[in-house]
Formats: C-alpha cells, structure tokens, sequence
C-alpha cells in the first residue's frame, strides 16, 4: 500500500541554517538587553513591607492609609473637575445643541455639586449626618464599647438621642473582651447589665474577603491564633432572633460607637466575611453602610462619634481620630500617660522610674533605639508608638468600675425595663458566663490599671462643631464690616458736597506781602546761622 503524499511542506532544515538562526537570536536579545541597561529600566521590584518586628509599625501603617485616603480624595476631586471643563468646552463648540440639552446639562450638574459638597463638606457634618440617618432606620441599636474602658466609650449624647427618638432598644457590646482580666470583665458585665443588656463580645480579625474563618490545622500554631477565634457571636445571634420573632417583623440592626472599639469587626465576624473595611487606622468608616445577616436581619455599619473638644486631653488622645481632629503625639501620649499607673507601665515597657513623661519617653526612645540625627534620644516617635498601642488593639490595661452604681441622667427606671423588654435575658446571662470562661485573658500583673475619667461627652448636632461655629462668626464679622464700609461710602459723598459748599476766603494784597516777607525774613535767619569764623573739622 502506498503511503499518501504530505500536503504540508516540510520544515526540517540544515544543522548550519538552524545553528544560524538560534545565533541571530541568541545577538538580537543581547543587543535588547544592553539598550535596556542604557536606558536604566530595571524590574520592579516587590514591596516587602514592614517587618513585624518594627516596634513603630501599627504608626507607619497608619500614616500610609491617611496617605492613601487623601489622594483618593484628590484624585476624584481632579476628576469632577475634568469632567466639568469638558462639558464646558462642548457647549462652546456646538452652540446649536445648547437649547435642547439645557435641562439635562442642569441636571447633571447638580448631581455632581451635591458630590463635589459631599467631598467638600467638614468630615464632622458628614459624620454626623450619617449617625442620625443609622439611628433613624435602626430598630436595635448595638453601641460598642472597648472592654479595657467601657464607660469612657459611652456617650451620653447620643443615648439621650436614641432614648428621645421613640421605641428603639439599646444593647451594650463589650468588645475586646480577651485584653482585660476575667475578674475584671465579670465585674464590668454585673454593673452594666444593671441598666441595659450586655454582650460579651471578642471579634475575629482573621477574616479573608470572600470565604470563611481559615480553620488552622497544625497544632503548634493554635496558640499564636487564639485571637482569632470570634466569642460571644452565638449569644448576639440569639439575641436578635429573639427580638425579632417577638417583634414579628424584618428588623434593621445599627451599630455604633467611638473609633476604634470595633464596630466593623463585630459586623465581619457576625457575617464570617471581610465586608466592611478594617484597619488600624481611627475612622475608616466615613458612611452607613447595610449589610443583610439573613432574610430577617439587617445590620448597618455607622461612622464613629464625633468627640466634644469639652473633654478631658485624655479622653481626646484616646477617642480622636488622626483623619478628623489634629492629633499631636507628644500632648495625647502624656495625657494617657498621666491616667496609668507608673509601676505597671514601668514593668513593661522595661525602662527605669521617671518623674515626668518627657523622662519616660526620653528613656523609652534609648530603650528601643530612636535616634535623631546626632545621636539625641527621638522623644516625638516613642510618643507616637506610645500613642499608637494605647489606641490600638493589642495592648492589655484595665479600668476599675466604680465602687457604687448610679443611673445615668438621660435615663429612668421605667426606659430601663423598657430597654430590656423584648430579650431573652436569661439565655444572654448563660452565653456570656459561658463566653467569659472560654476567652483566655492576661493576669492583672501583666496589664496596665487605667484610671478612667466616666463618660465620654460626644457632638450631635452641626451647630455643635467648633470649627463651623468659628466660621459662622467669621461670617457674620465680614458681614458687619461689609454695613459699615457701606455706611462710611453713603456718608462720604454728603462731607464732600459740604465741603465743596464752603465758599473761599478771598486772599487780600496785603497779607499776600506780608506773608512773602515772613518767608524771606526767615531764609535770612538761616543763612546767618552759619559762622564762618569757627573752623569746622
């Protein structure tokens, strides 16, 4: 049988033309390779970081996201302003299309000044806002507050709020649970459940963006992970089933609180996926954001309370964040300072007894190796990573509750049980005791006592802000001098005519003579003061 004919020519060549070939390549990449090197591109490298073993690194990583947000800021601000300025030049260009698309044209740049306001606008006033729209919509209102100084992180400002808008319920989160003792957090957990229901609560921060809790199979590792495991999320599930079966109704959930104490963790743990935005840095979230848990349940994340400069510096240093309010690292570290107890403090950070917190930090900066130029100890950057743990989520300190309990003014007995009506408070009792049992938190010996200043005072109301009330009075100020350089103008005119009106005293010969003979008589006196006599050296 013959073999049929190849319809394809075949691309078999001599040793000597392939050898050639692979010679002319072999020239060509090393030709590219010199122009690259002449033209200095080299390879990007990968970011490696910051190491974990920086002491200053939650600081540096914070001032990065401040970098960032700004110039994400900026850059849609360039881009209205772009879109703007070409609008502009197609109606120059096509003046016939102008009386047809007038209304839309309108239209659209309207929608866009009210965004162009939006980025504009004082991050207070959206803030603010955006807190009074959250506690509209919700019907269960969870303010989060940090285990290691709950009553500094209530707010009494906005309970009074909450208390005067109509039947909400309030719930107290004790977030951060596993940084204080257990003897302290049961303590904390029987003086405020007196008032209103209380969760324990200790978030997860080992979430991924889409999927589960990574579950960790090697065994030796599972210490180092305990702080990933997410407590007391079972008990708030309950909790809001509870009500919401009673209520018989979808119900809308709003979480609340001072920066920093976890609200968006809470809400990713409850939905075991990075949802909303976590970070180091105070004040991530700048606007309500609504995240259904299930067909019945809707939770909604809320941007932080808005600090009252009345405050103490202490309660500033710790509940202020640096994308808001102006913070000075030095002024807030020494406040915070000031409420620690020296011994504790002195034991771990591992720096000799100081009389003042300049000492300490001068003695912090030798300890860790922050020098500035000329070998001078780096005061600013000990305070900064002072500053940075304190705020932070990873320093263990505690503060006593008080010795008597007290109700709060904006509340009664009768909102209290109202409060608790609705809850299960027997099953929530059984889940946090459980809860406090499984958190492993530090001995008293190895965290820091706080002394707490009591509630924090908090800002609700636009008017309050003191940077838009110094405006208003700039405003009225221009206004008042805007009257009065318009009084001045209308008077002005009539002065004039009056003085023109004056009539011109007639100069008489003889006084003209005299007055000229006045003037000679004195050009005389000046010339004979001259002593020609004397020799002037």
């Amino acid at each position: 049988m013959k073999r049929p004919k190849l319809k394809k020519a075949s691309k078999r060549m001599t040793c000597h033309k392939r050898y050639k070939i692979q010679k002319k390549v072999r020239e060509h990449h090393r030709k590219l390779r010199k122009e690259a090197k002449k033209r200095g591109h080299k390879k990007s490298r990968k970011d490696p970081g910051i190491p974990n073993s920086a002491p200053f690194k939650e600081a540096l990583l914070r001032e990065a996201e401040l970098r960032k947000q700004q110039l994400e800021e900026l850059k849609q601000q360039q881009k209205l302003d772009r879109q703007k300025e070409e609008k502009k030049r197609k109606l120059e260009t096509n003046p016939a299309d102008e009386p047809s698309n007038v209304e839309s044209v309108e239209e659209f740049e309207q929608s866009k000044t009210k965004r162009a306001k939006l980025t504009k606008q004082n991050p207070k006033t959206v803030h603010c806002q955006e807190l009074k729209k959250v506690i509209e919509v919700s019907d269960i209102l969870l303010e989060v507050l940090d285990a290691r100084d709950p009553l500094g992180c209530r707010c009494p400002q906005v309970e009074e709020v909450i208390v005067k808008s109509g039947h909400k319920k309030l719930v107290l989160v004790l977030n951060k649970s596993d940084l204080i003792p257990k003897e302290n957090l049961e303590n904390w957990l029987n003086y405020l459940t007196k008032e209103l229901p209380t969760v324990v609560f200790k978030a997860s921060t080992n979430l991924k963006d889409k999927g589960k809790i990574t579950k960790v199979k090697v065994k030796k590792k599972a210490v180092l992970l305990k702080s990933n495991v997410c407590f007391g999320k079972e008990g708030l599930w309950k909790l809001l089933g509870g009500f919401q079966e009673t209520y018989s109704k979808p119900i809308q959930v709003g979480v609340i609180g001072f920066p920093n104490v976890g609200k968006s963790s809470i809400i990713n743990s409850l939905k075991q996926e990075q949802i909303c935005n976590v970070g180091i840095s105070m004040g991530l979230t700048r606007s309500m954001q609504a995240v259904p848990l299930d067909k019945q349940i809707t939770i909604i994340d809320s941007p932080s309370f808005i600090v009252s400069p009345l405050n103490s510096s202490t309660a500033l240093a710790l509940r202020s964040p640096a994308s808001i309010e102006v913070v000075k690292p030095l002024e807030a570290a020494s406040a915070i300072l000031s409420q620690a107890d020296a011994r504790q403090v002195v034991l771990k950070y591992n720096v000799p007894d100081y009389k003042n917190s300049l000492e300490f930090f001068t003695n912090l900066a030798q300890r860790r190796g922050f020098h500035q130029k000329g070998g001078s100890p780096n005061v600013e950057r000990a305070a900064k990573l002072l500053w940075s743990e304190w705020t932070g989520a990873s320093l263990g300190y505690y503060c006593q509750p008080p010795t008597s309990w007290t109700l709060s003014p904006h509340f009664n007995e009768s909102i209290v049980a109202d409060m608790k009506r609705g809850f299960n408070l027997e099953e929530l009792e059984k889940n946090n005791a459980h809860n406090i049992e499984a958190i492993q938190g530090p001995c008293s010996a190895n965290s820091i006592l706080f002394w707490s200043l009591g509630l924090t005072n908090g800002i609700m109301e636009e008017k309050d802000i003191p940077e838009l009330s110094k405006q208003r009075e700039r405003k009225q100020e221009e206004r008042e001098d805007d009257r009065d350089t318009k009084k001045i103008s209308d008077m002005s005119p009539i002065e004039e005519t009056s003085e023109e009106a004056l009539p011109e005293e007639p100069i008489i010969a003889g006084e003209a003579s005299t007055r000229s003979f006045i003037i000679s008589d004195e050009k005389t006196k000046e010339d004979d003061a001259y002593d020609f006599s004397k020799d002037y050296v």
